[in-house]
């Protein structure tokens, strides 16, 4: 099976494998990536890359949140652990 790309738009060819790895490596440079990671998350110009920003940026909101709240019990946790001497 010949992977002919040539009658595919501009907006809907695919992303190589690297290319995942590299805006994976992108986006994990802090405030750049970031910034990055906003742009690629509105740009057109290629959905699959639009999709990638869109899930890397829903999975950095959920780390953000269960880190918030692991941080919010192990306070609790260790406040009642002290109080409790």
């Amino acid at each position: 099976m010949a992977e002919n790309y040539e009658n595919i738009p501009e907006n809907l060819k695919p992303i190589s494998a690297w290319g995942y790895i590299g805006y994976q490596l992108l986006f994990s440079i802090p405030l750049v990536g970031f910034i990055l990671l906003i742009v690629f998350s509105f740009d057109n110009s290629n959905i699959n890359r639009r999709n990638f920003a869109r899930s890397y940026f829903c999975v950095l909101l959920l780390a953000i949140i269960l880190l918030v709240i692991l941080a919010v019990c192990g306070v609790s946790i260790g406040t009642v652990m002290s109080s409790a001497r």
